[in-house]
């Protein structure tokens, strides 16, 4: 009998010990390469750009311009790791509203700063996980210089430097004006986020900023207990200011932020996300050093010699390589999953863009070349 219970003891222990899913070797062609217009691939990409887009702390939502390639590397028993590259555009929702992308409204031509992106995302569909562990984007005012497109739309507010004193005025009238006319609460100003100007009978000047409520409440809310919080920024507001005449007119607009609720899902995903997080404490592994974060770089405008003279690829660089090796290396994501198995991506140097299907790249949601990254 001790026999027969040291025996199911130490069957136990090995049970219970941590186990590795061995990594095959990529064969020589790894990559699939995936249309850019297929539906899977429209809806994975939608998934893509709103899990970006949530991980986003400033500027504004970016939407789906165009799939521009993406190849599948199928991992042993895994799923599949995505290699996507989209080029995406502006829109006049603030990533901290966080709207989906899909309820945000394009930005004028004039006004539009157009990017691409590429991103790793992985999916394993039997067991309904999506997960995006790295991504880089470069966005840039509209591929020639602001000099080309005044000449394109001679009316059309240029961009105005955000320190302009007549900037810092302009937000700060309308925003006196909205306090003045508020009822629930007075806002201070935290940032200027975007300003044009132009001439329309006197100067006029447009702004987008951000507000957070102010501790100094003034109003009726006061007298009903009302307390503002201290939790950031808590709208977006746009206003203009026109002198004319020596009359000044203001005009204010506001789009107040949800409560931080989970983000919706677009209408078109095909899948279910499954969060799984593990605990430190129950962990025998640290996935903090394996889950990479992503980054965005803002490129100036281009000048009339830089979009004449400088190569297109050079002057809108994105790279998101991992790994440099070009057998790969792996990736740990053992904490998307239960149980106590190790299990490992493996990834590969991002493929180029040339390698990427014949369908690709896809139809183009603004197809005007000013906004197509080279």
């Amino acid at each position: 009998m001790g026999l027969l219970l040291l025996l199911v003891l130490c069957t136990l222990a090995v049970s219970c010990t941590t186990t590795s899913v061995p990594l095959k070797v990529p064969s020589h062609l790894p990559f699939l390469l995936r249309g850019c217009n297929d539906a899977d691939m429209l809806g994975m990409a939608a998934f893509v750009l709103q899990d970006i887009n949530n991980d986003l702390k400033e500027g504004y939502v970016l939407s789906l311009n165009r799939v521009s390639a993406v190849q599948e590397h199928r991992q042993d028993g895994l799923g599949s790791l995505f290699y996507f590259t989209m080029d995406v555009l502006h829109t006049t929702c603030h990533v901290l509203s966080k709207k989906p992308w899909r309820d945000c409204e394009e930005r004028h031509l004039h006004e539009q700063v157009y990017g691409k992106c590429k991103a790793l995302y992985y999916v394993n569909r039997p067991l309904r996980i999506l997960y995006l562990p790295a991504y880089n984007c470069t966005l840039r005012p509209a591929t020639v210089s602001r000099r080309k497109i005044q000449r394109m739309c001679p009316d059309c507010p240029p961009p105005t430097n955000l320190s302009d004193p007549n900037v810092l005025e302009t937000a700060t009238e309308t925003l006196a004006k909205f306090n003045e006319d508020s009822k629930t609460g007075q806002y201070s100003l935290v940032k200027v986020t975007r300003a044009s100007s132009q001439w329309v009978f006197g100067p006029s000047y447009f702004v987008e900023y951000l507000i957070k409520e102010s501790p100094d409440i003034k109003t009726e809310a006061s007298s009903s207990g009302y307390q503002p919080t201290d939790s950031g920024p808590r709208s977006l507001f746009s206003g203009y200011l026109v002198i004319r005449f020596n009359e000044k007119l203001v005009n204010i607009n506001c789009d107040f932020f949800q409560s931080q609720a989970p983000p919706l899902k677009g209408e078109n995903l095909l899948f279910t996300r499954k969060f799984l997080f593990c605990q430190k404490n129950k962990s025998t592994h640290s996935p903090s050093k394996d889950v990479l974060s992503g980054s965005v770089q803002y490129l100036p405008e281009l000048d009339d010699e830089e979009s004449q003279e400088t190569d297109p690829a050079e002057a809108f660089p994105v790279h998101l390589d991992l790994t440099t090796n070009p057998q790969g290396e792996p990736l740990n994501v053992s904490f998307l999953f239960h149980g106590p198995m190790i299990k490992k991506l493996f990834v590969l140097p991002f493929p180029k863009e040339e390698q990427r299907s014949a369908e690709c790249p896809g139809n183009a949601s603004m197809s005007n070349p000013i906004v197509l990254p080279p």
